[in-house]
């Protein structure tokens, strides 16, 4: 009876300190799913805000790599300045979504404890055919996320 009430005080007393990994771990999982759903939800708005948007011609835009964190946040960051373009007033909640998304990334890289670099600077231009920009600045965020989402077990590394 004595041997089974120290296991029990050993097991209580060991607890929280066996809890501290797993609710890590649980908190990456939950950061993971929570960014993958903002993709999937910005998607949808895309697809949504096309169906507004006069048609556009199909446009073939490069895809950087997704490399892991490092490479989603700085391209998320560059993304994220494209939106905030004047021309791209209309798509205030694509961009709210990826500046969000930006956000996200970040904090899970700091979790693991990627080492990022500070957010790339936007740079504000003219564009003598501001519906191609921003057809364009459109059709790059759906093929990033597009291609990100099938390459979110990226979000596992640095």
């Amino acid at each position: 009876m004595h041997i089974f009430l120290a296991l029990l005080c050993i097991s209580v007393a060991a607890a929280p300190m066996c809890m501290s990994v797993p609710a890590k771990g649980a908190s990456v999982r939950n950061t993971i799913h929570s960014i993958t759903s903002i993709a999937q939800i910005t998607l949808v708005h895309i697809k949504k805000l096309r169906t507004t948007l006069p048609v556009s011609p199909q446009i073939e835009v490069n895809t950087p790599s997704i490399e892991g964190l490092i490479s989603i946040s700085h391209d998320l960051g560059f993304l994220d300045n494209e939106l905030q373009n004047p021309f791209t007033e209309l798509l205030s909640q694509i961009q709210a979504d990826v500046s969000s998304l930006e956000g996200r990334v970040r904090s899970l890289a700091e979790t693991i404890h990627c080492h990022i670099a500070a957010k790339p600077i936007g740079e504000s231009s003219d564009h003598p055919f501001p519906d191609s920009y921003l057809a364009l600045t459109l059709t790059k965020v759906q093929n990033y996320l597009e291609k990100f989402l099938l390459n979110k077990d990226k979000l596992k590394v640095c």
